[in-house]
């Protein structure tokens, strides 16, 4: 069965029909998903995520169903084989928002649904494949350069880093040394490359990794439950998205962000409401993206 926990073991072919869906969904309101039930379980804070995943589940006449992990009997202990084969007896659909990647790994191996990633500590796919939907509309199906400027070692840039590769786009990393890029996925994107083309730049130098590059993207520079806030800050000033450093990418860049953000910190207000700026594009996405994911797993599964 497939599942959606990263992008480690997906192939170009699939990404491209998930985002020739996700087009196809946009505005839509199907009947993919009807007398179906979609478990959302979540052990961290969402806006996006759940937002979009109830109304896209709603869209496709299904019936969303939220759990908070700190009411359920997860949080006393309930091993993650017991919830999978129960929720397996239930539901249609798993989503999931969690701290730590080893839980969807061990459900989806008992799971008999498709099991969707909705963040974990190494990657977020749902919101990489809403950045490539935004690129692709913004920029057609040229081969682009982009450029992720910060914490190279967080789920966003993982994602971001198979997407791109996967689609044989150039992939640079502008971080510090004590924060690149997690070695697996690094490895995985190396493979992916030499398959579909581009090619990964991991460097310490932000203006190098956006010198002439068509997106710059930022993400927060403390991600959810860190407690080294003042270090980081310290870390990362001097990879701060503002006016003197786009200088150096394409007069025609695209900013992109995954929100929340952090203004003043990794990137500063001018920037993030500039005409280049297509961050709530992306935060729309997100629906239509999620959508065409759902009706490509639930095709694969052929329920």
């Amino acid at each position: 069965m497939k599942h959606m926990l990263s992008l480690m073991d997906w192939s170009q072919e699939e990404l491209l029909e998930v985002l020739k869906l996700s087009e196809e969904m946009r505005d839509k309101h199907t009947h993919d998903l009807k007398g179906k039930t979609a478990t959302m379980l979540f052990e961290k804070p969402s806006t996006r995520t759940r937002v979009s995943f109830e109304v896209g589940i709603a869209h496709m006449s299904g019936h969303p169903m939220y759990m908070d992990a700190t009411t359920s009997q997860m949080s006393r202990g309930e091993s993650t084989k017991d919830m999978a084969l129960v929720m397996n007896r239930y539901v249609d659909m798993f989503v999931a928002r969690v701290n730590s990647h080893k839980f969807l790994v061990e459900f989806a191996k008992w799971s008999k649904m498709p099991v969707i990633n909705a963040l974990s500590d190494l990657f977020h796919p749902c919101q990489a494949l809403a950045d490539v939907l935004t690129m692709k509309r913004k920029k057609g199906d040229d081969k682009l350069v982009v450029s992720f400027v910060g914490d190279g070692d967080n789920n966003v840039t993982h994602s971001l880093m198979l997407a791109s590769s996967l689609l044989g786009y150039e992939m640079r990393v502008g971080c510090p040394d004590k924060f690149r890029p997690n070695a697996s996925v690094i490895a995985k994107c190396k493979q992916n490359h030499q398959k579909y083309g581009g090619e990964l730049t991991i460097t310490t130098d932000p203006i190098e990794a956006v010198r002439e590059t068509d997106v710059v993207y930022a993400d927060v520079w403390v991600s959810m439950g860190r407690d080294d806030t003042d270090e980081r800050l310290k870390i990362f000033e001097k990879y701060q998205i503002n006016s003197d450093l786009v200088k150096n990418a394409k007069q025609d860049y695209v900013f992109m962000h995954c929100l929340p953000a952090h203004i003043g910190q990794e990137v500063t207000e001018d920037i993030i409401y500039s005409k280049q700026s297509v961050v709530f594009d992306q935060a729309e996405n997100r629906l239509h993206a999620q959508k065409g994911l759902m009706k490509f797993l639930l095709s694969e599964k052929q329920i």
